[in-house]
């Protein structure tokens, strides 16, 4: 097992803490979250339900016996586990790397508690080495990618995906994000944009983070 990958392990093992009896939980997308729902095997007996963010997800929890719920049938979701592809010291995130950013945004929306489980490699003084995921309606592809322009990023068509919603995702690079919310609002603004993966607006609440020197923990 390479060091990162224990790494994930570590911050998904130190997220059960916020995980209560007899509650619908809320979960999330990409190999952070896998290491999480893993460890959730022991612990099935206490979960009542969970929402998930994406059909691998669900799979997963099915796999282990948890049921998943719809969330319009759920009253409320006291807790969202979720990883990210980058998060500064405000908490605010990219995420989208693995294409589930529209159904991961909406369950943060909802949740209670937002906490983010990531190794030491995700955390960064400014976000945008990561590419920021945008979700787009097919036919608006092109136009989308014109704005995204007129905003300085240089938008790449992610060949070959398609979103569980059966969107397009474009992955904006070379943008220096020092006004998080700023541009997630701009970027909701294009007509054809479904949401893009700046989780700022709606920050995480923790952020736990697997490091050489053990686990750090941040919250807002």
């Amino acid at each position: 097992m390479d060091q990162q990958h224990q790494l994930k392990i570590e911050a998904a093992r130190a997220a059960l803490k916020y995980i209560e009896d007899d509650q619908i939980i809320g979960i999330g997308t990409g190999s952070t979250v896998n290491c999480f729902i893993e460890l959730l095997k022991d612990h099935t007996h206490r979960i009542k339900g969970a929402v998930s963010s994406s059909v691998v997800s669900t799979q997963r929890l099915e796999a282990l016996g948890i049921e998943v719920i719809d969330l319009n049938d759920a009253a409320e979701i006291p807790v969202y586990v979720d990883g990210t592809d980058e998060s500064n010291h405000n908490l605010e995130l990219i995420k989208g790397g693995g294409g589930a950013l529209s159904r991961e945004k909406i369950i943060a929306a909802v949740a209670d508690t937002f906490v983010c489980i990531a190794d030491q490699s995700k955390y960064v003084e400014t976000l945008g080495d990561f590419p920021l995921p945008i979700e787009v309606l097919p036919m608006a592809r092109s136009y989308v990618a014109r704005e995204l322009v007129k905003l300085g990023g240089d938008p790449v068509y992610r060949h070959g995906f398609v979103t569980d919603n059966g969107n397009i995702i474009l992955d904006v690079h070379n943008m220096e994000i020092t006004q998080a919310k700023i541009l997630e609002e701009k970027i909701n603004q294009i007509t054809g944009v479904v949401t893009n993966g700046l989780f700022a607006t709606r920050p995480a609440d923790h952020l736990i983070l697997a490091t050489n020197k053990g686990i750090q923990e941040y919250s807002k």
